[in-house]
């Protein structure tokens, strides 16, 4: 068995015989969630107790605007995130849910109808799969074929990280989106820590360096993401908080889209974008991302990275973008949001 194979092996023992609900972690790193919304948490009433006991997570990585969608969850457990996307999508859309735990896979399975019926669809629209998310093709996700990419608290536990990526950008359609949360580093975990499997079963020995990620998506084409809520965490065990000594955790939420335009830097080309305040549930304003807030008819100059998440994805119809990329001015200045000027393209962008 190779070292992939073995850290793999042991994922599936922590998650699927270790660990028999949420409360069982040692560690805060995988029960860090974010506040959900109302609405979401309104639907998570309708959702059955085993599927919620049974959930890790360290974020809320559910867009707006699924109506209709594909939505694929990476590393799903036993199926919370599928069935708050479930009742999202609708009737006409489709959720499917891949996880490497046949465990954790049955409790999700075992409500499908339940479920469908609570939510007053005539038939399921969730589809479980045992897979590896380092691995879409083999679980039958063709490409071009997801409109989002969601995953909660998951990546981390890959020893192929850049085989996720891949596989995201691959099945992604032109324009999709790629909402995760995720346990990050503040420097590169030491390799006897990432070999430690409680470590990793508590979704620290795999933390990703915060710019060893940013290198990755790069690698792959991706030249912005943005993060959309970052919390350091507190990790609450006095033992594992002495393995891992002076390094810092936190959970991020992070955005991107597969989007061919982007560059690496933020240019300025001019661009405004009005926010139409038609986006379900978000009807005065809407957040892109930590550093862009927009309100409903509000005047936003914007570098042309962002001007194209809006205006070139499934958020377009919600926005009016004036202007184009015919005339360049040079790299973005960055500004605030109240002045009306673009204050920053994110983490992954220089300004």
């Amino acid at each position: 068995m190779d070292s992939a194979e073995s850290v793999l092996a042991s994922v599936k023992k922590y998650y699927g015989k270790t660990l028999k609900k949420t409360t069982a972690l040692r560690s805060n790193a995988c029960k860090c969630a974010n506040a959900l919304p109302d609405g979401h948490r309104k639907i998570l009433s309708e959702i059955d107790d085993e599927i919620l006991e049974k959930f890790y997570a360290c974020g809320s990585p559910i867009p707006a605007d699924l109506v209709g969608c594909v939505v694929l969850d990476l590393g799903c457990g036993s199926g919370r995130d599928v069935y708050l996307a479930s009742k999202l999508v609708g009737p006409k859309g489709t959720v499917i849910g891949i996880d490497m735990t046949d465990a954790q896979i049955k409790v999700a399975k075992r409500y499908q109808a339940r479920q469908a019926r609570r939510f007053g669809f005539k038939r399921s629209n969730v589809d479980f799969r045992v897979g590896y998310i380092e691995d879409l093709a083999s679980a039958g996700i063709a490409d071009n074929s997801v409109d989002v990419v969601i995953s909660n608290c998951v990546i981390n536990l890959s020893p192929m990280k850049d085989k996720v990526f891949s596989e995201i950008f691959r099945v992604l359609k032109p324009g999709g989106e790629l909402l995760f949360a995720d346990v990050f580093a503040g420097r590169r975990v030491p390799q006897p820590l990432r070999e430690d499997p409680v470590l990793f079963g508590e979704c620290l020995g795999g933390a990703m360096y915060i710019e060893d990620f940013r290198r990755l998506l790069r690698n792959l084409g991706c030249m912005d993401h943005r993060v959309v809520s970052a919390t350091p965490i507190n990790i609450g065990d006095p033992e594992i908080e002495q393995k891992v000594g002076m390094i810092d955790f936190f959970s991020l939420t992070i955005r991107a889209f597969k989007l061919s335009s982007l560059e690496d830097i933020c240019e300025d080309y001019g661009q405004v974008a009005y926010y139409l305040g038609t986006i379900p549930d978000h009807p005065f304003q809407f957040e892109l991302d930590d550093h862009h807030t927009f309100e409903t008819n509000k005047p936003i100059l914007v570098c042309g990275n962002t001007a194209a998440m809006l205006g070139s994805t499934r958020y377009g119809r919600h926005f009016r973008i004036v202007g184009d990329t015919s005339v360049h001015y040079g790299p973005f200045e960055s500004g605030s949001a109240d002045s009306g000027t673009d204050p920053c393209c994110g983490s992954s962008c220089s300004c």
